[in-house]
């Protein structure tokens, strides 16, 4: 039997006793056929199936066939059939996630935990940006082809928030739902009132022992949730700090990002970065004793100056590559391999401080990289130890002006 017939016959059953109108989409989850929004918890369990023979299967068997059709399926949009799997019973989906490799290991983004988890060591994950200035939203996908713009497959979104003193972009999993209150909530980057200093903000804790920080969203949202995936709080996971040009030279910005929630020792040979394996359940019990309100004092500027200034003991540090003046062309130049069209102030490139390394010894492999390719359209491309989710948010701050920087 093919695996078309077996999900059409999935699919039979799941209707046959369910009439709640949902189908299965394939992709990160299931979608309501009303609204299209994205239920996070893709891994939904129907009771009534727990009993069906394909659950029944011998295990050694339906191991050995979900191992097949993840190594065939090697990049979207075939690996929505490795989704649809996942999303059949409890016993298919724990053996989906044993054969489904992290993103370092496999250089795949598969489930929506992929998108939290450093990429690959060896090759940089291709993917791009899409912005629309009218709705101040921006979109990121993965590449599809080689081509520098196709229609991709949708990973990410986030929505611009001015506020008097500061910037916020919402990061979320559904582009048609990023509130706070949601499920699809997953962090933050919020500014400084001069947009020179951001703050990257996970939903969840990024690691064992990550200290939630005190602000005026950190608060319970559980009662809105339709998904037992809460965020819990504000988790500072990287700082980002743009410097002034008090001289008003023209040339290329300067910027550098304190990764919170990754060693320096991480970018050494056989050095580990914290990876996250699942998204937390909500345990009303188990969050911290959070205040709903904040004082005065407690100002974002004052914590991302504290921050950048003295807590860089033991964490990764990148400064964007500096650009060489190319003489014949009369303007500074990267090497962005192809993956670049358009010159801007907004292109960077990221690698690891010389302070990182062994006498202070530059790097030259760039762990991030951004550019314009086109007016809305940007690559954006990243691997070990940073995340999609971190590159994706280190690249919203680009999109500010600064006016105290060029």
């Amino acid at each position: 039997m093919s695996l078309k017939s077996i999900i059409q016959d999935m699919k039979g059953e799941m209707g046959s006793i369910s009439r709640k109108g949902f189908d299965v989409k394939l992709g990160y989850g299931l979608r309501s056929r009303s609204h299209g929004r994205v239920i996070q918890d893709s891994l939904v369990v129907v009771d009534a199936l727990k009993q069906s023979y394909w659950a029944n299967m011998p295990p050694e068997l339906l191991r050995d066939v979900l191992m097949r059709i993840e190594a065939s399926q090697s990049s979207w949009p075939l690996r929505k059939h490795v989704v649809a799997c996942a999303g059949v019973c409890k016993s298919w989906r724990e053996i989906t996630k044993e054969i489904v490799k992290t993103a370092e290991a496999s250089g795949k983004l598969t489930f929506p935990i992929s998108l939290k988890q450093p990429g690959p060591r060896d090759s940089l994950i291709q993917c791009f940006i899409k912005r629309n200035r009218s709705s101040q939203t921006y979109h990121l996908y993965i590449g599809l082809t080689q081509a520098l713009a196709d229609n991709g497959k949708f990973l990410l979104a986030a929505r611009k928030c001015r506020r008097p003193t500061c910037t916020d972009y919402i990061i979320s999993l559904d582009a048609d739902d990023m509130s706070k209150g949601s499920s699809s909530y997953l962090g933050k980057l919020r500014s400084n009132f001069l947009g020179t200093k951001f703050t990257i903000y996970d939903g969840q804790p990024p690691h064992a022992g990550a200290r939630v920080t005190k602000s005026r969203s950190t608060r319970l949202v559980g009662l809105k949730q339709v998904s037992p995936r809460v965020p819990a709080g504000n988790y500072p996971v990287a700082h980002i700090s743009y410097e002034l040009n008090v001289l008003g030279s023209r040339g290329p910005r300067r910027m550098q990002c304190i990764m919170d929630a990754i060693p320096a020792s991480a970018i050494e040979p056989g050095g580990m970065a914290p990876t996250q394996t699942e998204f937390q359940l909500s345990n009303v019990d188990s969050f911290p004793s959070l205040p709903f309100f904040r004082s005065k004092s407690a100002r974002t500027e004052n914590f991302l100056s504290g921050a950048l200034a003295n807590q860089r003991d033991g964490m990764l540090v990148l400064k964007n590559k500096a650009p060489r003046w190319h003489e014949q062309l009369q303007c500074w130049c990267l090497n962005f391999c192809g993956r670049v069209t358009v010159a801007s102030v907004k292109n960077f490139q990221l690698v690891a401080s010389p302070e990182n390394g062994p006498a202070g010894e530059e790097h030259e492999t760039v762990l991030l990289q951004f550019g314009k390719v086109g007016k809305d359209l940007f690559t954006m491309d990243y691997q070990y130890p940073i995340s999609a989710f971190q590159a994706f948010a280190i690249c919203l701050s680009s999109f500010d002006t600064k006016i105290a920087c060029e």
